[in-house]
């Protein structure tokens, strides 16, 4: 299971996105060997939002509506947040005073800790800082 970040979906859906391309091919690459992402309701919020500022609305639902396909065959899971995993995203937030961490990171910090997640598709340097590999960089 892989971890999906904002920067990725966001490179995915957006042709105009600096990352395009690089992230067509590791998605590519990726379902090429079988595995399953997964991804929060933090991570698609902040994804169908700036798509929406950026790229339009017909853009932000062609991406909601991607996800929520994938999500329906199989190949994506969307992580809830629950009070307990809420809980430990504020902790990992209060712990990383000088690291510039959204929220939203710090859920999806809190998900990989504990789906046990050692690998992300992200462009954010902050997830190797927590001890996830990089898969687009």
């Amino acid at each position: 299971m892989i971890f999906v970040d904002t920067g990725a979906w966001i490179a995915l859906t957006d042709a105009s996105d600096q990352y395009h391309l690089k992230a067509c091919r590791i998605y590519t690459q990726l379902k090429q060997e079988r595995l399953r992402f997964l991804t929060t309701e933090y991570v698609i919020d902040e994804t169908v939002t700036r798509l929406r500022y950026d790229a339009g609305h017909a853009t932000a639902l062609r991406c909601l509506d991607l996800l929520f396909q994938a999500e329906h065959v199989g190949i994506l899971r969307i992580v809830y947040t629950d009070k307990v995993l809420f809980e430990q995203a504020l902790a990992i937030f209060r712990q990383y005073d000088t690291a510039v961490l959204s929220l939203t990171d710090c859920v999806s910090f809190a998900v990989c800790q504990r789906e046990d997640i050692h690998r992300a598709f992200s462009f954010d340097r902050h997830f190797s800082m927590m001890g996830l590999s990089l898969c687009a960089v």
